[in-house]
């Protein structure tokens, strides 16, 4: 310390970066609304790319933040592009990990020479921005690591490496993905039982063991060792095997969800409740949901990151236009690969009366909202959860990354969903729209929605919900560890 230094004794500043994808970012502005409620200054780093797109969502003022919540940015690394849609996940990956640490550090040097804020106590990262943990080591401050996956999810990731070493990948060639391989049983993954090879994420569905995204995989996990914490966006009595096995293999694991329950605590009159992260334009839908009749309709959402054929797309539309059921459905602008999402003109005319087509939504809003009975997702992780915390019942087509094991527990551990297996048919998906919304089957899965519901309900809710208090821990006991601030 030099003879210049000066002690500062002001409030925490926590750094919150993302993974630069929609799925990521909207939990981690939750859980940066969270620390900034317990007294933190907060400095959110998007990267400039996503800044754009947010600001072309959201409108001019969209990062205006407030005096102690923050808005920075760093560069991907990737080629200029004028597109709006979600960047190709492996080469964004390849990037972030390679081009982004050097940006970080800067970043967190100039947030440290600026007297205008407190110097920077902690960070708070992605798990898959394990670059982020060189500097805070260079710096001296606590990182914890946000996994925004499931638990199972997550050890499913974790075990990776021991997939390899067992021989289960990479697959000798392509037929290993028809002849019926991924339908062999892993029983030695702890906490995991019957798990199959095509549960596990799917990254290790490949022949080639050089394969950017399980280098990607391995990297990450192996780096997750050095956190302060690993925190994730779940609650012990869902995933209490998989949450307990995994504190034994890494440091200390806290979850801490739902998030969009746990937020709850923040009145709704906070500024913080205007600061949103929604990449595409919201169109409003609550206003139609609200002449249905409740459990009545159908909503279809395959996230940020699904892409399907035009083929898919018209088979989804036809099943659920032959269902007779009403539903919502929200169809991004990029959701056919190297195509127009476009819908028949046919089919609109045939369903006008009773559905809704939307570019993206609200979608939390519109799963607690009492006309949705059911959803069809892509089993994304924040789709799942969300839809626990509304007491919806899944219809699940999952599509890639630890979805498929989401989409596994919801059909087989929890009860709470019915897969789509390969490609949609209208008749199966007309048959499943049915059975979700009006048969036995579908009934039996909306009560157990509502008995997770309730049980999310009590995790997220003070004092003594284990949620709460995992966040009450991650706080103070490593965000807040007794440390002298010093600023150079």
């Amino acid at each position: 310390m030099g003879s210049n230094s000066l002690i500062v004794d002001t409030k925490p500043h926590a750094v919150c970066i993302p993974y630069p994808a929609q799925g990521h970012i909207n939990p981690m502005l939750k859980l940066a609304k969270l620390l900034h409620h317990n007294g933190f200054h907060i400095t959110f780093v998007h990267t400039e790319y996503n800044q754009k797109r947010l600001l072309n969502s959201r409108g001019p003022t969209a990062l205006d933040g407030l005096p102690s919540f923050q808005f920075k940015t760093i560069p991907d690394g990737l080629p200029p592009t004028e597109a709006n849609a979600t960047q190709h996940v492996p080469d964004l990956c390849e990037s972030t990990r390679k081009y982004c640490l050097p940006h970080f550090r800067e970043l967190l040097g100039k947030l440290n020479s600026d007297v205008n804020s407190p110097p920077v106590s902690c960070v708070v990262s992605d798990g898959v921005m394990s670059f982020t943990l060189d500097a805070a080591e260079e710096l001296g401050v606590p990182e914890v690591l946000f996994w925004t996956t499931s638990a199972c999810g997550f050890m499913g990731y974790v075990h990776y490496q021991h997939l390899i070493d067992k021989g289960y990948t990479p697959l000798k060639d392509d037929s290993y993905l028809t002849n019926g391989y991924l339908d062999t049983v892993i029983d030695w993954i702890p906490g995991m039982k019957d798990i199959r090879l095509k549960d596990i994420p799917t990254f290790i569905r490949t022949t080639d063991r050089n394969d950017i995204m399980i280098d990607f995989v391995l990297h990450e996990t192996e780096r997750a060792k050095r956190a302060s914490a690993i925190i994730l966006n779940t609650f012990d009595d869902i995933e209490h095997d998989v949450l307990e096995a995994l504190s034994t293999l890494l440091p200390p694991i806290l979850s801490i969800g739902p998030l969009n329950l746990l937020i709850n605590q923040i009145p709704p009159e906070s500024e913080l409740q205007t600061l949103g992260s929604n990449l595409w334009k919201e169109e409003e839908c609550l206003e139609w949901l609200d002449t249905k009749e409740p459990n009545s309709v159908v909503y279809v959402n395959f996230g940020s990151i699904t892409v399907m054929t035009e083929t898919q797309l018209i088979e989804f539309a036809w099943g659920l236009a032959n269902s007779r059921k009403t539903f919502l459905w929200v169809i991004r602008p990029d959701l056919v690969g190297g195509a127009s999402a476009v819908v028949p003109a046919e089919f609109v005319e045939e369903t006008r009366e009773r559905s809704m087509l939307a570019g993206w939504c609200a979608q939390e809003e519109v799963l607690r909202h009492p006309a949705v009975g059911g959803f069809l997702t892509h089993s994304g992780w924040n789709s799942t959860v969300e839809s626990i915390s509304g007491g919806v019942p899944m219809i699940c087509w999952p599509f890639f990354a630890e979805q498929q094991t989401n989409c596994r527990y919801s059909c087989t551990e929890w009860g709470i969903g019915m897969e789509i297996e390969g490609d949609p048919k209208r008749d199966y998906v007309e048959g499943l729209v049915r059975k979700l919304m009006e048969g036995e089957e579908g009934k039996e899965m909306k009560k157990k929605a509502l008995e997770w519901n309730r049980s999310a309900m009590e995790a997220a809710t003070g004092p003594k919900g284990s949620s709460f208090v995992n966040l009450d821990k991650m706080v103070n006991q490593v965000l807040l560890a007794p440390r002298k601030l010093v600023r150079i």
